[in-house]
């Protein structure tokens, strides 16, 4: 059985308006580009463009 993750690294989403963090996790074997996405900031009470953040 394979293990729940295998190949996933955790990765942190910061805001490019705020301070606000996601966390999450992806597999960089299939998806080795930055993640962006938009998702609700509760700072700003809208929502905003997340990037990946360097580790």
């Amino acid at each position: 059985m394979a293990k729940k993750g295998k190949g996933a690294q955790h990765i942190r989403l910061k805001s490019t308006e705020s301070g606000h963090e996601y966390h999450t996790r992806k597999n960089k074997q299939k998806h080795p580009q930055r993640l962006e996405m938009k998702k609700y900031d509760p700072l700003l009470q809208r929502h905003v463009t997340y990037r990946e953040e360097k580790k």
